[in-house]
């Protein structure tokens, strides 16, 4: 374990150095990883553990083909690598339970009665086990509970293995009753492909993770951009000029450089103009959102957020609804806008993000 200093904090993480791969095959060497839901988080782990020489099997329903397909494209095969949930948990030791979290609640009947002492029943959000009450999630006594959160979509999980870079993520252990569960949890978190693992508890990984996806990492990402688009376009501004300014500088070079090295050098690194003009309005903004997080905070600890989430996305009608929603979106003229300046773009290389190919750190199969 590496001490690191975020900021005059003390923190203790779990790199690479000190827990290798080598040594989570040899934590996980008789183990078959089921995972459970081949939608956003799936396949990214999935085939990452594969690439990384771990025994994994998929459980999917074939009441959704598309996931099912998308699974026997990816290389796992029927009856021996693909299976029915019932059936994957069954064969599996360790049970990676990726279905949303309204589905979890759905499917939990089958997985709860399938699972075998010693098993290992493994989350990537605490959703299901920090709302119990709502869930009705509460696993046997008899398996470990553990947690392995990558900070990122299931997509760059795959991306960042590909290149090399990992996706960083935080590990939690909510029950161990074998005495190895945080051995084994810190071991999937590598056989995945992490950057980097710092502890955390379900609890506290509901809660961020849910105030930053409606905040900063999406909803209000979202909602400044529109606000600011649209601004622009009321006084005068084509729409390539207000999404230029908007979208494409952000996503396409500033963010970049905030990624490289910090907001820090970012500014340091930008006109005069610029870096005075950000200077003086970043604690505007701050002011303005602060009411908003705060109040974006209490509704996720008070459980407002997980029963919201919980009804809607478990209605029968809500992909109708959703698709809807996203709809509004795609056809919105920001994002029209914004189709149109990719289009624009040069064509580069990209990392086919399905390819059985060298994983972290460039190695074949890492």
């Amino acid at each position: 374990m590496a001490v690191i200093d975020f900021g005059g904090v003390q923190e203790t993480v779990i790199t690479r150095k000190e827990f290798t791969l080598a040594k989570a095959r040899r934590v996980l060497k008789n183990e078959t990883i089921a995972i459970i839901g081949y939608g956003v988080q799936g396949p990214a782990q999935a085939l990452n553990l594969r690439d990384n020489g771990f025994n994994v099997i998929v459980g999917q329903s074939k009441q959704f083909m598309n996931d099912w397909d998308r699974a026997k494209k990816d290389g796992f095969k029927p009856g021996e690598t693909l299976f029915e949930i019932e059936e994957a948990v069954q064969r599996g030791t360790v049970i990676q339970y990726l279905l949303s979290d309204a589905a979890q609640k759905i499917c939990w009947p089958i997985v709860k009665k399938n699972l075998n002492e010693g098993d290992a029943l493994y989350f990537s959000h605490g959703f299901s086990i920090v709302y119990s009450d709502l869930t009705h999630i509460i696993p046997p006594e008899n398996v470990d509970v553990i947690l392995v959160a990558p900070k990122g979509s299931g997509l760059n999980v795959r991306r960042n293995f590909l290149s090399g870079a990992g996706i960083n993520s935080s590990f939690a252990v909510h029950q161990d009753f074998t005495g190895k569960a945080e051995d084994r949890c810190k071991a999937l978190g590598i056989g995945i492909g992490s950057g980097f693992l710092f502890p955390t508890t379900f609890e506290k990984e509901v809660t961020s993770d849910l105030v930053g996806e409606r905040g900063i990492l999406m909803g209000a990402l979202a909602g400044v951009m529109e606000a600011q688009y649209t601004v622009l376009r009321k006084n005068g501004h084509s729409p390539s000029e207000a999404f230029n300014e908007t979208v494409e500088e952000l996503t396409q070079s500033l963010i970049r450089l905030v990624d490289e090295n910090g907001m820090d050098w970012m500014f340091s690194n930008c006109s005069a103009t610029a870096q005075r003009g950000a200077l003086d309005w970043a604690p505007k903004f701050k002011k303005a959102t602060l009411p908003v997080f705060n109040d974006l905070y209490k509704a996720v600890k008070n459980k407002d957020e997980a029963k919201r989430v919980l009804k809607i996305c478990g209605a029968k009608d809500y992909k109708e609804r959703l698709g809807k929603e996203l709809g509004a979106i795609h056809d919105s003229e920001m994002w029209q806008a914004g189709a149109a300046c990719r289009s624009l773009r040069p064509k580069g290389k990209k990392q086919e993000i399905t390819k059985n190919t060298k994983g972290v750190d460039g190695r074949e199969g890492n």
